[in-house]
């Protein structure tokens, strides 16, 4: 089983898998977190549900219902196609492709630090 990833926000959801409304359960629950009055009295956290794979999110990025739902549906619908598509998933290639460039990043900063030391060490032998 592959591992989810959170992708929220994904530009390009046009190769996802549809979201079939009857297949989810949703539910408005009061958030948690900081916020006080305004997260403890409101039930603006949204929580979904697909029923055939049993993925629940939960949302309560903003203090919008409707934007929380909509947020919700991006998430779900991400996370689904993740489950069935596996590898093949746009999702999935994205990730590996941001992780891919996240550790090249760190492999040149690594290389140009022992740069820097290895010239430091030259300087001071050459001082001496």
């Amino acid at each position: 089983r592959l591992p989810f990833f959170q992708a929220a926000g994904k530009k390009n959801s046009s190769n996802l898998l549809a979201l079939n409304e009857a297949e989810l359960k949703e539910q408005f629950v009061r958030g948690d977190g900081p916020g006080g009055q305004a997260t403890n009295k409101t039930n603006n956290c949204v929580v979904l549900k697909h029923i055939p794979t049993g993925i629940v999110i939960k949302c309560h990025q903003t203090r919008s219902v409707e934007q929380n739902r909509k947020i919700a549906r991006e998430i779900l619908q991400e996370k689904v196609d993740l489950f069935y598509k596996g590898e093949n998933s746009d999702v999935f290639k994205e990730k590996k492709a941001a992780e891919r460039k996240k550790q090249e990043k760190k492999r040149r900063a690594k290389e140009n630090l022992e740069r820097k030391r290895h010239f430091k060490e030259m300087q001071q032998l050459e001082e001496k």
